[in-house]
């Protein structure tokens, strides 16, 4: 079975899960308890910080899918950073730039909820 590790944290109002590892069929459902959890505690400023992430199947980016509508119908938003090129190209490859901040830097993506302009997806930095 695959290795994958979430841990969590909250930064200035804002939940930062760390992903490691490899994101597939068989772990995927660990991240969905960890976005539902997010949800259930009407947390909905998200962080997904993918630095030590190294794989990701169609199985984990139908996770991302699955959880957005809700987090931005009560006006919070998922924002992806520190890819690794590999993983950014996936994500590349299958459009997610139009549909998600994707940034360089943690901070940066957290930064992008304080401010107070509205949620624009598509707004990738690689």
């Amino acid at each position: 079975m695959s290795e994958f590790n979430i841990s969590q944290r909250e930064t200035k109002d804002v939940n930062v899960l760390e992903i490691k590892g490899y994101l597939d069929a068989h772990t995927a459902p660990k991240l969905e308890d960890a976005f539902q959890g997010l949800l259930k505690s009407s947390k909905y400023k998200i962080v997904v910080n993918c630095k030590d992430l190294s794989y990701i199947s169609s199985a984990g980016l139908g996770v991302f899918m699955a959880f957005v509508e809700d987090v931005r119908k009560n006006k919070g938003d998922i924002k992806l950073s520190n890819m690794s090129p590999k993983v950014f190209n996936i994500f590349d490859l299958l459009g997610f730039p139009l549909l998600y901040d994707i940034l360089a830097d943690e901070s940066e993506a957290i930064n992008r909820f304080l401010d107070s302009k509205p949620i624009i997806p598509g707004n990738a930095k690689k």
